[in-house]
């Protein structure tokens, strides 16, 4: 099981009120105690932090604002220390503005070298003034800055399928291929055991630039040119022992999707197919089997997310009339029952535990955290926010620092005394604090101990089989490990029978009497596979 912590918002070492590497090596306890397998590092190198660190000026050190390489080193031996292995965030698809490459493109002018490293092009129009091509960018809005030539006089545009401050690399020169090969080893030195690759399939761009078109191949959407860069990375993570590669792949076409796992490829990618779908049985069917039968002809390991620093926490998003998540549905002011969210939002954590392959619990996720959907529109710091017209909210609602303990923000996140949080806690986070739910036996928390320490110590779960068995509309019910474990969830709106024999290892809610309430998740141990629930009038 992977945690991932996003720096800024996990705990606050110096004061400032800004997480940092301090903070984070003094929770180590709490990872710990979760029984994580392994942490993932939301970027934390020198950043302008135009889009929170991922506009990356430098990829071989860290931003004075989360400490230094030195305290890197000694939280990844710390982690080692307690079982826990490391995966850093890498950007390949773009860096910052303020990166040296970059500064030098702009600094030359019109002829100088650097500008191959990068997509500078001229415009169009009888003056250059208007933009190469009508691309819409990742947040919203245009994908292409003009520049200004040294001598004052209007330049070319350069690409940035983010924003103007990440401007995108040319991934067909060959100076940025052995740039970040360079950048892995050197992270891989350190002893970090994996990369997460961001935006993994946006790197390799048409050069011809055409325009958009719906019966043609997307201009930079996952090309087939960016498997080449991919096979050389996995020779570069081959010659360490036990190195991983991780990739951010949003594609809806499940087969495309499996040729990043390649076995010359990527071990893993995330599957957002999954973190999207709609908490309804079916559904959710589709989507599990979907992804284990892409999976299976390249023999990599599924991966069960249900939220991230990107995209709205799923107590929120559970609690709504469409559960499902969509960066185009992404709105403020949707109405939202966070007692409904949170009762789905256990279910759903005995759910992605107990499959086939690796889970990944985003920060906060363990202590039942919601979005906060009221941060005041002078403290939000997302690009996505104004890019799209303060039609997204942006993403700063499920980035906002965790409560530890106490009655009152800033909930022990900072030490006594410190600098308010970068964004503002909820003050109803007090009962949500790691404080307040440690040793309640009722908690999300406790739950999510339970939940991880059953799966490690049952070889059934992981990797292996699972078999679906009969249950009623509505209802999930599988095995796994060729039976002897069994998961139901009650995703529909009446209660289910429980299978008459099995002991009960775990629930997410309260039982009734043998049965099983709506929004509810149970796991069993069961000698052999007999029979699945049944409807509470009988078979199903």
């Amino acid at each position: 099981m992977i945690y991932q912590v996003y720096p800024r918002s996990f705990a606050d070492g110096n004061g400032d009120g800004i997480g940092d590497i301090a903070g984070i090596r003094s929770r180590l306890n709490h990872l710990s105690a979760l029984g994580i397998d392994a942490i993932w590092f939301s970027p934390w190198y020198p950043s302008p932090m135009a889009d929170a660190g991922y506009d990356v000026s430098d990829y071989r050190d860290i931003d004075p604002v989360f400490g230094t390489l030195a305290d890197a080193e000694a939280l990844i031996a710390e982690a080692h220390e307690l079982g826990i292995r490391t995966i850093v965030d890498v950007v390949p698809n773009h860096c910052s503005d303020a990166h040296p490459w970059f500064q030098a493109a702009l600094a030359g002018g019109p002829d100088a070298p650097e500008r191959d490293l990068f997509w500078f092009r001229p415009g169009r129009g009888p003056n250059g003034d208007e933009r190469p091509t009508d691309w819409i960018g990742e947040f919203g809005g245009p994908t292409w800055t003009r520049t200004t030539n040294p001598d004052g006089t209007p330049g070319d545009w350069y690409l940035h399928l983010f924003a103007p401050q990440q401007p995108d690399l040319n991934w067909d020169h060959p100076r940025v291929r052995e740039e970040f090969e360079d950048i892995l080893r050197f992270w891989f030195d350190r002893g970090v055991d994996g990369i997460r690759i961001d935006s993994a399939g946006l790197l390799v761009k048409d050069a011809t630039l055409p325009e958009v078109q719906p019966d043609q191949p997307h201009p930079f959407h996952d090309l087939d040119g960016v498997h080449d860069i991919y096979r050389g990375w996995r020779r570069v993570a081959d010659e360490y022992a036990d190195r991983a590669l991780i990739g951010e792949v949003w594609l809806p076409d499940r087969q495309r999707f499996a040729n990043y796992l390649r076995p010359d490829e990527l071990h893993a990618a995330f599957n957002f197919d999954f973190l999207g779908c709609a908490w309804d049985a079916a559904a959710l069917r589709e989507s599990i089997d979907g992804t284990l039968s892409a999976h299976a002809p390249v023999n990599a390991p599924a991966t069960w997310v249900l939220s991230n620093h990107d995209v709205t926490r799923h107590v929120t998003r559970y609690g709504r009339a469409d559960t499902r998540f969509s960066f185009a549905a992404k709105r403020e002011g949707i109405p939202t029952d966070l007692e409904l969210g949170t009762r789905r939002a256990r279910a759903a954590a005995l759910l992605s535990l107990s499959l086939p392959g690796a889970a990944y619990v985003y920060q906060g996720e363990e202590l039942g955290l919601y979005e906060v959907e009221d941060i005041p529109y002078a403290m939000r710091q997302d690009p996505m926010w104004e890019r799209s017209g303060r039609i997204d909210p942006g993403r700063d609602g499920c980035r906002v620092p965790l409560p530890w303990a106490g009655d009152e923000p800033p909930f022990e996140f900072s030490p006594t005394g410190a600098a308010a949080p970068w964004l503002p806690q909820p003050a109803d986070w007090k009962d949500r604090t790691a404080s307040a739910q440690t040793g309640d036996s009722a908690s999300m928390l406790e739950l999510y101990r339970a939940a991880i320490q059953a799966r490690r110590a049952d070889p059934a779960l992981g990797d292996g089989e699972l078999t679906w068995l009969p249950a009623p509309d509505g209802v999930l019910a599988f095995s796994r490990g060729g039976g002897g474990f069994t998961c139901l969830v009650n995703l529909s709106a009446a209660p289910v029978t429980m299978p008459a024999q099995g002991e009960l290892l775990l629930a997410s809610g309260p039982l009734d009497d043998g049965l099983l309430p709506s929004d509810t998740a149970v796991w069993l141990r069961t000698a052999e596979v007999t029979d699945g629930p049944r409807g509470a009038d009988g078979p199903a």
